[in-house]
């Protein structure tokens, strides 16, 4: 979203009152805000956002065919390149779901029956948030960029010398973690999750910008915020929805693979 485009929003709830009472005052509390579409279940909340993709979606958890979770983690997976991603709001009547709602970088949690001082301050965290949003380069062109970096000189200078060894935070400690011993980057919004067989460790800097740092010629891009060590991955599983899953070797979780990448793991 730029400065002179209004933002966009998507509402998703499966009772018609709920969901006009909403679309009704976030029409007073935020004129410039356009409500796309209403979605009345998971399913179509995921088709209209991947359709739309606006700046917000307001996402109702317990819907039929799939929860509000599920569709923001769904959209987090295969959300188009070069666009940023919707922020989070879930409504819902239990309050149980926070902490999950809250893992999937939600922006707020509402319960129900929202009320109008409430979602004010919800507007407001939702202004703030786009209004911090930079016109940057898209994370998803970080494989282009790991294919180009190594060949990247400035004239008339020496070539930058690649990092052979991360020196990562963990706790009051920092980890010297040789590259090759990585499993996989994973992207938060100002660090980088080093993951290894031995332990997890920060680093203050974004993938983009640690990808430049390092010999990145065995690694690869498998989710806008996840880069893997294709030594490490065992294999590939593919669910009934077409999302690939990689078993990493010294990782005791499963990594989802975006469907952007998902042709890195078909079979010849």
């Amino acid at each position: 979203m730029t400065s002179l485009q209004r933002p966009t929003a998507l509402i998703a709830e499966d009772e018609p009152v709920l969901a006009r009472t909403l679309s009704r005052m976030l029409a007073e509390l935020w004129p410039e805000l356009q409500v796309l579409a209403v979605a009345e279940d998971g399913p179509s909340a995921t088709e209209l956002a991947m359709k739309h993709t606006p700046d917000v979606l307001f996402l109702d958890i317990k819907m039929p065919g799939r929860t509000g979770l599920e569709v923001a983690e769904m959209l987090a997976d295969d959300w188009p390149e070069g666009r940023s991603e919707p922020l989070f709001v879930f409504v819902t009547a239990y309050d149980e779901f926070a902490v999950g709602a809250f893992e999937r970088a939600a922006v707020d949690f509402m319960l129900k029956p929202a009320t109008t001082d409430r979602l004010a301050l919800t507007v407001e965290r939702l202004k703030r948030r786009l209004a911090e949003r930079v016109a940057v380069p898209a994370e998803d062109a970080l494989s282009s960029l790991m294919r180009r970096v190594q060949s990247i000189s400035i004239p008339g200078e020496p070539a930058e010398e690649r990092i052979k060894v991360i020196r990562a935070a963990v706790g009051n400690s920092v980890r010297m973690i040789p590259v090759g011993d990585v499993i996989c980057f994973e992207a938060t919004e100002k660090y980088v999750n080093v993951i290894t067989a031995t332990g997890e460790a920060l680093v203050r800097m974004s993938l983009r910008e640690l990808m430049t740092r390092i010999d990145a010629t065995d690694f690869k891009q498998v989710h806008r915020s996840v880069v893997v060590n294709f030594n490490c991955v065992v294999s590939a599983t593919r669910d009934e929805f077409g999302h690939y899953s990689l078993n990493l070797r010294g990782l005791q979780r499963p990594l989802r693979v975006s469907r952007a990448f998902s042709h890195l793991f078909r079979a010849m």
